[in-house]
C-alpha cells in the first residue's frame, strides 16, 4: 500500500486529459491503414488483402474499406508506394461510406441524418450508460473496453457508466461479427432498450465482417459509429463514443 502511495506522490496524475487535451498516438502505432496514392496500379493488389477490402476500379484506381480491414499490413509490404499506416487514434466514422479510402472518398460529406444522443437528449451528455454486448469476438476488443475504466483512461470523468440492464443503457457497444446464437440476444437487447439510444460497433468484425464474409452489425440493426481496428485502442474506441453522445463531432479530435 505504501509502494502506491509513494507512487502517486512521484508521478502525481497518471489520467489521460483527452478529448481535452489532444492525446497523439506514439511513433510506429499502427491506427489504420491510409492510401498514400492515388495513381493507377498495374499489379494484382485486390488479392493480397484476407478479407477483402481492398478493391481496383477499372481505371485501376485503389480503394479501402477500413471497415473491412484488420491491419494485417499485407498491402503496406506488398504496394508501399500506395498503402501506408497511419499513427493516429481518431479513426471513428459515423457511416459505412467515412470508413473508405481512396480517390473519391470524402468522408466528411457522408455524416448520416442520424442525431446524435446529444440532439436527442441533451440531460445524457454527462451520464451516458453503455452496455457492452460480445456477439462472438476472439477477446481483443474486450481488454481494450475493459482499459476504459481503469485509472488512466477513467472514461467516467467524461459521464460513461457501464451498466448489465439494457433497459437502463443509452449505447450498445457491439463487438464481434454476430455468431447465429447471439442474434436473437442482439436484437432483443436493443430492442428493450429505451429512446433515444445509440448503437457503436467496435472492431472490424462489428464493424464490416472481418475474416468472415457474411458482413458487419448493420446487416441487422442500425449503426451510428463505427470505430474500426482489430482491435481498436481504449482512445479510439472513447473517441467512437464521444461520437455518439454528440461530445464530439466527425472530424473534431478534441473538445
Amino acid at each position: 500500500m505504501l509502494e502506491w502511495i509513494y507512487r502517486g506522490l512521484r508521478k502525481r496524475r497518471i489520467t489521460t486529459r483527452y478529448p481535452r487535451v489532444p492525446e497523439p498516438a506514439p511513433e510506429g502505432f499502427h491506427g489504420r491503414i491510409d492510401v498514400a496514392s492515388g495513381e493507377p496500379v498495374s499489379l494484382p493488389v485486390a488479392g493480397v488483402c484476407p478479407t477483402g477490402a481492398i478493391t481496383v476500379d477499372g481505371a485501376g484506381r485503389v480503394s479501402l474499406d477500413r471497415g473491412r480491414c484488420i491491419l494485417c499490413g499485407e498491402c503496406v509490404r506488398a504496394l508501399p508506394s500506395v498503402f501506408a499506416f497511419a499513427s493516429v487514434y481518431e479513426t471513428a466514422a459515423r457511416s459505412q461510406h467515412a470508413l473508405l479510402a481512396g480517390p473519391g472518398a470524402d468522408p466528411a460529406s457522408a455524416e448520416p441524418g442520424r442525431g446524435t444522443l446529444a440532439d436527442q437528449a441533451g440531460m445524457l451528455r454527462r451520464s451516458v450508460h453503455v452496455r457492452h454486448i460480445d456477439c462472438g469476438s476472439d477477446g481483443a476488443e474486450e481488454w481494450e473496453i475493459i482499459a476504459l475504466w481503469n485509472p488512466y483512461y477513467d472514461i467516467q470523468r467524461l459521464g460513461f457508466f457501464l451498466t448489465n440492464s439494457p433497459r437502463h443503457a443509452d449505447v450498445l457497444l457491439v463487438t464481434g461479427p454476430i455468431t447465429g446464437p447471439m442474434r436473437a440476444p442482439l436484437e432483443r437487447t436493443w430492442e428493450v432498450m429505451p429512446q433515444p439510444k445509440a448503437l457503436v460497433a467496435v472492431g472490424t468484425d462489428a464493424c464490416g465482417g472481418g475474416l468472415h464474409a457474411w458482413g458487419g452489425v448493420d446487416r441487422i440493426l442500425p449503426v451510428d459509429v463505427y470505430v474500426p481496428g482489430s482491435p481498436p485502442a481504449p482512445i479510439a474506441i472513447m473517441h467512437g463514443l464521444l461520437l455518439a453522445a454528440g461530445i464530439l463531432t466527425a472530424g473534431q479530435v478534441s473538445a
